[in-house]
């Protein structure tokens, strides 16, 4: 009976030292399987983002030979048959995706390369040259004349009162008294005669009055280009360059369609050389060649040319 007992324990022994080499090798295999598979739907992610993943094509393999004296089980032939099949379609995918990325990448640099080349050129810059030569309607900007010293704007009157300076003097009161009032019927036309005659009579102070009174009731009236060039000579002949620049730029430049602009305009410029300002002078002379040239008449033509040479133009 003890013999029996001992017989049933060693063969128990021997199976069970048997099948430990089959679980040794089931348990690795298991592992290398598990690890491609995860390894092979992460790349089926990258391949398919927004498709199902393609489940790999495992066909009937061929049982493999079995080594003389080495255990042989179906589980582990079916787990060897599956990870060879793992490892040959993960190693496809894998060389697909390269070659998906590379190709991506030749797009892009060919989409980049095409955007280059049909961008539209930048708009160049635009100097402070680059204006359109002005015409006698649409005379350019110039040299901006010196501002004048401030002075108290003049009232609004029927008739003419001698400056300050000059009111108690009885012959200057007379002079004014003598200066005929135009009544020819037609009250804005008058009122501009009346402010020439005043010039004329070289009462130069009072002129201004009446001429600036003029221009600023009568701006749209044809005679207002001629009142304000006759303001900037009453300033000139009164020995005041400076006030009488700006009323010759603000004619030409307000009114440069004015039947004065273009006298104005020369004038302009010999209030500059008064002022010894002779390259400024210049440039008003040549913008008066630009704008009018030929147009203007040959004795105004004639007066250019002379203060081209006051002024020591050298073009």
């Amino acid at each position: 009976m003890r013999s029996r007992s001992r017989t049933f324990l060693l063969v128990a022994c021997l199976l069970g030292t048997a099948a430990m080499p089959a679980l040794a090798q089931v348990d690795p295999v298991a592992l290398r399987v598990g690890k491609l598979e995860k390894e092979m739907k992460a790349v089926q992610r990258k391949v398919f983002p927004s498709g199902a993943p393609v489940e790999p094509e495992l066909g009937a393999m061929p049982a493999p030979a079995t080594a003389a004296g080495s255990p042989s089980s179906a589980p582990i032939a079916d787990l060897t048959q599956r990870v060879d099949s793992l490892e040959a379609q993960l190693k496809s995918l894998t060389g697909q995706v390269e070659q998906d990325g590379f190709r991506l990448k030749k797009l892009e640099d060919a989409v980049k390369a095409l955007e280059a080349a049909n961008a539209p050129p930048a708009d160049p810059a635009i100097g402070p040259n680059d204006v359109a030569e002005p015409t006698v309607a649409t005379p350019r900007p110039i040299v901006a004349p010196p501002k004048p010293v401030a002075t108290a704007k003049p009232a609004v009157v029927t008739s003419v009162k001698p400056a300050a300076s000059v009111k108690a003097d009885p012959a200057r009161k007379a002079a004014i008294a003598a200066v005929e009032l135009p009544a020819t019927g037609d009250a804005t036309e008058d009122a501009y005669t009346y402010g020439f005659r005043l010039w004329s009579a070289k009462l130069y102070p009072e002129a201004q009055v009446k001429l600036k009174e003029f221009v600023a009731k009568n701006a749209s009236h044809k005679r207002a280009s001629y009142a304000q060039n006759l303001l900037g000579r009453a300033y000139l002949d009164e020995g005041k360059p400076a006030l009488a620049s700006v009323a010759f730029y603000d004619n030409y430049q307000k009114m440069p369609r004015g039947e004065r602009a273009g006298e104005s305009l020369y004038w302009l410029g010999v209030s500059l050389t008064r002022l010894k300002k002779p390259a400024d002078a210049c440039k008003v002379f040549k913008e008066f060649d630009e704008v009018y040239g030929a147009k203007a008449a040959s004795e105004l033509q004639t007066r250019v040319t002379k203060g081209k040479s006051d002024a020591k133009c050298t073009a």
